[in-house]
């Protein structure tokens, strides 16, 4: 059947039946974290994600994950369609995203090993995060922590 694939555009879509169809997903995520307070009595700036001096794979981090999920098609790697895909974000016909693997606890796995790495950095190791809740529709929901 290959793997899950997601229109990870924000907005709420009605699912189909059969999963192996290209279908969408309204996803979202939280990030939690644990450490010392800083100077500010804050565990984490949140606004850092706009300003931070750590990138993540050259980005932003709100830059990251807004070109990661926003308005994209997102596909395994081993994904047996995977070139077919490609050859549609080579062609300009959607945003094609590979990753190393898809559904809703691979992409919690995915979100923290990309920004635990980026949190201790930015923070010099007095912040990490905890774990990663990965929802689709607000109905179903993985966990990812270590």
């Amino acid at each position: 059947m290959g793997s899950l694939r997601f229109f990870a555009n924000g907005e709420p879509q009605e699912p189909i039946a059969d999963s192996r169809f290209l279908h969408g997903y309204g996803i979202s995520f939280k990030i939690y974290f644990e450490g010392e307070l800083d100077e500010k009595n804050w565990v984490m700036d949140f606004g850092m994600a706009k300003r931070a001096k750590t990138l993540i794979d050259g980005k932003q981090p709100k830059a990251y994950f807004d070109y990661i999920f926003d308005h994209t098609v997102i596909i395994a790697e081993d994904d047996p369609e995977v070139e077919a895909f490609k050859q549609m974000g080579e062609a300009g016909v959607a945003q094609v995203r590979v990753i190393p693997a898809t559904g809703a606890e691979k992409f919690a796995e995915f979100i923290f090993n990309k920004v635990n790495p980026f949190v201790l950095e930015e923070t010099d190791g007095r912040v990490r995060v905890t774990k990663v809740k990965f929802m689709e529709h607000g109905k179903n929901a993985a966990y990812y922590y270590e």
